[in-house]
């Protein structure tokens, strides 16, 4: 992936709202994550947020739910105001982002993706 943008803070090219499946969605979702930096923060984040939700079934805590929520979020939108500058699909495309971020979190960790 190249360390370009695809969009930016002003608006961006393509409306996520389009796609009409998932399989369109994701190739669209790498595209908003061309930066290293981004796709790093977003598996840290990820992978904090699935500790906390194993810390919940562990302990019984809601709180770690709250926390994984944070986490996860936090680290994304770090990656996107800050290095990929574009803003993120989630705000349009909610359960798609969701499904995406474990995809890319995935494809990262069985090295398909260059973090």
């Amino acid at each position: 992936m190249s360390e370009t943008t695809s969009s930016s803070l002003q608006g961006t090219a393509t409306d996520p709202s389009q796609f009409k499946s998932f399989a369109e969605f994701y190739p669209f979702y790498l595209g908003e994550h061309s930066n290293s930096t981004c796709r790093r923060l977003h598996f840290i984040g990820t992978s904090l947020s699935l500790i906390f939700l194993l810390m919940l079934f562990v302990t019984g805590n809601w709180w770690y739910l709250l926390a994984g929520l944070i986490c996860g979020y936090a680290f994304a939108w770090i990656g996107h105001f800050g290095f990929e500058k574009n803003r993120p699909a989630s705000f349009k495309r909610p359960l798609y982002s969701f499904m995406g971020d474990w995809m890319m979190w995935r494809d990262i960790l069985l090295g398909r993706i260059k973090m």
